[in-house]
């Protein structure tokens, strides 16, 4: 019986090891040093938060919006980044990072109008599907 067992148990623990390496590429791209955890934490994060919080109300004069212009095209970037090297495991982060890269396209030409309201709407989208991304793939 307990030979049965093993034999059962040692090629599932194989498989699930390869299943985790697997799910470890997530973590960072094919050759990149970057991990996918200091990409949100450096890059994403905080453009993202000093977005949404410049945002809450119109900014005041051009060096507010020009910094807000910034967030938005660095989060645009960051949605090339997360499909390059290899990091992309499936169509949810795939999704994902085409809704963040064109809703940060939207977000930056609303900025560059000074249209306010209409860079909130596409910022709401833009992190409508961050949410989704995370909520299948964030540890």
């Amino acid at each position: 019986m307990m030979k049965k067992c093993l034999l059962v148990a040692l090629p599932l623990l194989a498989m699930t090891m390869l299943s985790l390496a697997a799910i470890g590429q997530v973590s960072k791209g094919k050759t990149r040093p970057l991990l996918t955890k200091q990409l949100m934490g450096g890059l994403v994060q905080p453009n993202c938060k000093n977005l949404g919080g410049g945002l809450k109300e119109a900014p005041a004069d051009d060096k507010a919006w020009a910094a807000l212009a910034t967030n938005a095209a660095l989060l645009n970037e960051a949605g090339h980044i997360l499909m390059a090297d290899g990091r992309c495991p499936d169509a949810e982060w795939a999704g994902a990072a085409k809704t963040l890269r064109e809703c940060s396209e939207v977000v930056l030409a609303k900025i560059e109008a000074k249209d306010a309201e209409g860079a909130q709407g596409a910022f709401k989208a833009m992190t409508a599907s961050c949410a989704a991304c995370h909520k299948a793939h964030k540890k």
